[in-house]
């Protein structure tokens, strides 16, 4: 099919392409795609912008959230096929949920603080999505985010109501507490058993770092990072002094670990 080139291409330009790779004699592969079969790429490609942002790449982020923008495309073009809603539908109601739950700029309340933005939002939320009580805010939290993610945010949602620990020492003391329940549990517990104080555990820890004011997500992301940083360098130390680490004893890797420990800590 023919289509314009031009200098520049705007957003409505998006939608007309993405129709016309779906439509009769368009791509093979965008014409077979569902909602589902696409559904790991929208993660894929909201992950990768995450990066882009990360690494404070801004050429890779324009790039990257041109591919998450293009996933939205899709999706909303097998819709209007169905005739169910289009890209304006998405657009109309987003500027009209922006609209109304920004009463402190749109309407007659008021925000001087980002805090008191959040109240009001919440607040909106609650009231347009008919949530009567806090356990159904709770729910509302989406299954599918990241379970550090969606643990903190459904401890965020609790404490909105007073159900909190006054300071972190609360948090400090449950997370001990659910590590010993979990030792006994490894002691004499099922599988089952072990996996739910396992559970516990983690939910405790993602409630130390809200206390703390650090994103549980991102100090696991950067453990990750340190974790594989250090093991190349124990790497390196093992194969430099003849050490074959798939016949060491443990207590032998175990030294090399602490060494390579100190030394990143005293840079």
């Amino acid at each position: 099919m023919d289509f314009q080139e031009k200098q520049n291409y705007d957003f409505n330009d998006l939608v007309e392409i993405v129709r016309i790779l779906r439509a009769p004699g368009g791509c093979p592969w965008d014409m077979a795609q569902t909602h589902k079969s696409i559904r790991s790429n929208f993660i894929e490609e909201t992950y990768e912008a995450i990066e882009a942002i990360d690494n404070n790449d801004k050429a890779l982020l324009r790039e990257e959230l041109g591919d998450v923008l293009l996933q939205v495309a899709l999706h909303a073009e097998m819709e209007r096929e169905e005739g169910t809603f289009d890209m304006n539908d998405i657009v109309s109601d987003l500027c009209k949920k922006l609209i109304v739950r920004h009463p402190h700029v749109f309407g007659d309340k008021s925000a001087d603080s980002e805090q008191q933005a959040l109240q009001n939002w919440d607040a909106v939320k609650m009231q347009t999505k008919q949530q009567k009580s806090q356990t159904e805010a709770m729910k509302s939290v989406s299954r599918a985010l990241p379970s550090l993610m969606r643990s903190e945010k459904i401890q965020r949602k609790s404490a909105k109501v007073g159900f909190d620990w006054d300071t972190v020492d609360g948090a400090l003391d449950k997370l001990y507490e659910e590590y010993n329940e979990l030792r006994v549990a490894i002691g004499h517990g099922s599988v089952e058993n072990q996996s739910e104080e396992l559970g516990d555990l983690l939910f405790s820890a993602v409630n130390v770092s809200r206390f703390l004011g650090i994103d549980s997500e991102k100090a696991l992301y950067d453990a990750c990072d340190k974790y594989i940083k250090r093991f190349s360098m124990v790497e390196q130390l093992a194969e430099e002094r003849g050490i074959d680490m798939k016949t060491a004893e443990l207590s032998q890797l175990d030294s090399l670990w602490e060494e390579v420990k100190i030394k990143q800590k005293e840079k």
